[in-house]
């Protein structure tokens, strides 16, 4: 129960900060996850992909993560 009321860490809200922008080329986002985040992007990935399904996350950035998780959804859905 108090793990749901914590607030997400420095991590998990650069994250999403990092999800809010856009990137211009091919290798910009990647290059940003390495350079901002000291993150490879697999894992940077992973972290994001558990971090849809944080009621904190849906909380903290409402309009980010529920776009993510349209995405999500549909690339699920056309496999």
């Amino acid at each position: 129960m108090d793990q749901e009321r914590q607030e997400l860490g420095r991590r998990e809200r650069d994250i999403l900060a990092l999800e809010r922008r856009g990137f211009s080329g091919p290798g910009a986002k990647e290059r940003a996850i390495r350079e901002e985040l000291g993150l490879a992007p697999v894992r940077y990935f992973q972290l994001l992909n558990a971090l849809l399904d944080d009621e904190r996350a849906l909380a903290h950035d409402p309009v980010t993560v529920n776009r993510l998780r349209r995405v999500r959804d549909a690339r699920r859905e056309e496999r």
